[in-house]
């Protein structure tokens, strides 16, 4: 099977050997092509006018691997915005790709939402050698554990050797440093045949500040009256952002059909900045529902307004499968390192914060919003469809921009850990792991970015003025002993070693799959119930009867704090599912918790 996804933007090559590179310049007054066909001078082709800011060149007899890039007003090279492949990253020429030449296997059609258990790695530190081909050797151990679904972090190529892939500048070109397109695929198909699907992580609020070359010759990419927290907005409602929106939409349609991925995950969409109808959120999901019907698709918003007109209980066009929830995470955090400061300062109930979240889906709605460019959040009456809400103890963001990079492994008891783990692996909601959570690793996850000149000294100095502000880091901040965010060094401290998983996060995963999972369609669409008495939290989750199957509910107690603490017993009939620490009776014990099932006949 071959796959290829028609777009208007980038260059095509059909089967008879004839090119077609289309560029959207409206504001350049000339344009030609460059192709490097030898190792002398390029050739320079004229574009022809196709109307509405396009420009084309056609040229006969050409085969996959040649090189070229676009020069702008007979002055500025610039490689092609929808590149598929970029081998010297965005300041290089770029290369016709013909994805037909890949086989793919026929019969995979993904695995339905529910199934997700997901495990978000950094291609570029989850293994010693930093390749798609070495991550793809990883993924049985990954399949064997219970995980369902790997993300990684974004793709889309920007400049130098390393970074975390959010200041991406080509969307369409997988970052050069982890190997060409054809191993991306192949990790692809590796992951399918385990089993495993395959999420993408895609920004489109923003373009990094080193390789966009946008602004020379389509400035009307970007928005002259919505500003965000990099600079202007990307004009998705302003004139011309009809093709500006198709940009987004292709790239994400891009993913899911030529590389086959199952999902995106849209970073920071409270960022995006849309006042027209449909939104673009909307018309994203609306295109890629109506254009793939044949297996299962999952589409995940990253939103600190905690945003639920998005979501819906199953998928449904215009509307998003899952949201990532800061809230447990920060409730946690709190709850295991004692951190208030920055954004846990508004987590000043966290026991009670944590069972709302957990019971509804959410802490926070309504009301102001403390993160650097996001809008207040947004009040909303009921509750949030938990198999939506996707909950996490760890990820990239919540290790990285802390100053060292600190893992929870480092910073909370190992029984308060293993408490937490077991709350975000056994709540009926859809769980993340970051990579290396699993194995307890204690590697940090630090910032970098393989900046250079100006661009470097800044980020430096961004980063040394930033945490100055925290007391915990002030001294470091001062004497210069901060990690050093464009050193390759930095980077080296990232890899993961190879090593085994926890024995309790694989059994928790072991009891997520055999007696969580088959009840999730059933689970009640509202009247969760959280209750806690100082740090102890009890948690009722109800799942509808089925046929002659009563209805079930799952009870968890959890004592959140180093103190014995007396809690209910269990009723006579319950069954236990789990239980951490010393957790029987009528008392729980340091950093405890069970998990029952109480069966209620209609």
């Amino acid at each position: 099977m071959r796959c290829r996804h028609e777009m208007p933007f980038g260059a095509t090559l059909d089967p008879q050997g004839r090119a077609t590179w289309r560029l959207w310049a409206p504001a350049a007054r000339g344009v030609e092509l460059l192709l490097h066909v030898d190792h002398g001078e390029p050739l320079a082709m004229p574009a022809t006018e196709a109307g509405d800011g396009w420009v084309q060149v056609r040229r006969d007899n050409v085969s996959g691997g040649l090189r070229y890039q676009w020069r702008i007003d007979g002055q500025q090279v610039v490689p092609d915005p929808a590149s598929r492949w970029n081998p010297a990253g965005p300041h290089g020429p770029s290369v016709l790709i013909d994805p037909g030449t890949f086989e793919w296997d026929e019969g995979w059609h993904g695995r339905p939402w529910l199934d997700a258990v997901i495990y978000q790695l950094h291609l570029g530190t989850f293994t010693p050698q930093g390749s798609f081909d070495a991550a793809a050797a990883q993924l049985e151990r990954l399949a064997a554990l219970g995980i369902t679904a790997v993300q990684l972090m974004p793709l889309g190529d920007w400049p130098g050797r390393f970074g975390w892939g959010y200041d991406g500048v080509l969307p369409y070109a997988p970052f050069h440093g982890y190997g060409d397109p054809g191993a991306l695929k192949r990790f692809v198909q590796a992951a399918h045949r385990l089993g495993l699907m395959v999420f993408g992580d895609v920004v489109y609020n923003h373009f990094g500040p080193d390789g966009n070359y946008l602004h020379a010759y389509a400035p009307a990419f970007f928005s002259g009256r919505h500003r965000t927290a990099w600079g202007p907005a990307i004009n998705y409602d302003g004139e011309q952002a009809r093709t500006v929106r198709d940009f987004a939409i292709h790239n994400a349609l891009y993913w899911l059909q030529e590389y086959r991925f199952d999902g995106l995950r849209l970073d920071a969409v409270h960022a995006i900045r849309d006042d027209s109808r449909p939104h673009l959120l909307e018309e994203l999901s609306q295109r890629v529902r109506e254009a793939i019907t044949d297996r299962h698709v999952h589409l995940v918003l990253e939103n600190d307004s905690n945003d639920r007109r998005w979501l819906a209980a199953t998928p449904r066009p215009g509307r998003y499968d899952g949201q990532w929830n800061g809230d447990v995470h920060h409730t946690l955090h709190v709850l295991l390192t004692g951190e208030r400061d920055g954004y846990y300062a508004e987590y000043e109930d966290p026991v009670a914060q944590l069972g709302r979240s957990l019971a509804r889906g959410f802490a926070r709605e309504g009301g102001p919003h403390n993160a650097e460019g996001a809008p207040p959040r947004r009040a909303a009456e009921g509750d949030a469809p938990l198999t939506a809400i996707v909950n996490f103890l760890q990820n990239h963001d919540q290790i990285g921009n802390r100053a060292f990079g600190e893992r929870l492994a480092t910073l909370a008891e190992p029984a308060a850990l293993q408490l937490a783990q077991a709350i975000v692996l056994l709540s009926p909601t859809i769980p993340l792991l970051f990579m290396g959570e699993e194995q307890g690793a204690t590697q940090p996850f630090l910032y970098f970015a393989d900046w250079e000149g100006e661009l470097r000294d800044a980020v430096r100095r961004g980063r040394q003025q930033e945490f100055a502000h925290f007391p915990r880091y002030a001294e470091a901040a001062a004497s210069g002993r901060l990690p050093d965010p464009c050193s390759a060094e930095t980077v080296e401290h990232c890899r993961l070693p190879a090593a085994p998983a926890c024995a309790s996060v694989a059994e928790l995963l072991r009891l997520r799959t055999a007696a969580l999972r088959p009840l999730l369609h059933r689970l009640a669409a509202a009247g969760h119930v959280a209750q806690h008495h100082g740090p102890v939290l009890q948690l009722h989750w109800h799942f509808e009867p089925e046929g002659e199957t009563p209805r079930r509910t799952l009870r968890m107690q959890a004592n959140l704090s180093a103190h014995r603490l007396p809690a209910a017993e269990p009723p006579a009939h319950a069954g236990l599912l789990h239980a951490v620490g010393e957790a029987g009776g009528a008392h729980l014990g340091p950093w405890s918790g069970r998990w029952h099932w109480l069966e209620q006949p209609e």
